[in-house]
């Protein structure tokens, strides 16, 4: 089973995505800020990280900074799930090494089609 870390600190923004998630077949795993995501993704290693880019603790640039430094994490995909208009959340992507982004509000059928997109890449 898959693991997908998504760290976000608006919880209902969470627990749609822990639905999505967990009924087709992916375990799921939440971090509230970017400390605690921080630390989970060290210690879970998951397959995929979704990550808020608007903490309140660490802005985007600084947490995916700090993931893609962390060698066991470096080639883990990092997707940017955000709701900047499309222009910025390219821009966003391009500029914090990320690997894609999903828009919010999202689509159900789009965003799995993106998570298995990315989990099926040899990056």
């Amino acid at each position: 089973m898959k693991k997908i870390l998504l760290i976000e600190d608006v919880e209902d923004s969470a627990n749609i995505v822990r639905k999505v998630l967990v009924a087709n077949g992916y375990e799921f795993s939440w971090a509230r800020n970017a400390r605690e995501g921080l630390q989970l993704a060290k210690e879970l290693q998951p397959d995929l990280i979704l990550l808020d880019l608007g903490l309140p603790d660490m802005d985007g640039q600084t947490i995916s900074f700090y993931l893609r430094e962390e060698s066991s994490l470096s080639k883990v995909p990092l997707v940017a799930m955000t709701a900047w208009p499309e222009d910025t959340a390219l821009k966003m992507v391009e500029a914090y090494h990320l690997d894609a982004y999903i828009g919010k509000p999202f689509v159900i059928k789009t965003f799995l089609a993106k998570i298995q997109s990315l989990l099926a890449r040899d990056l």
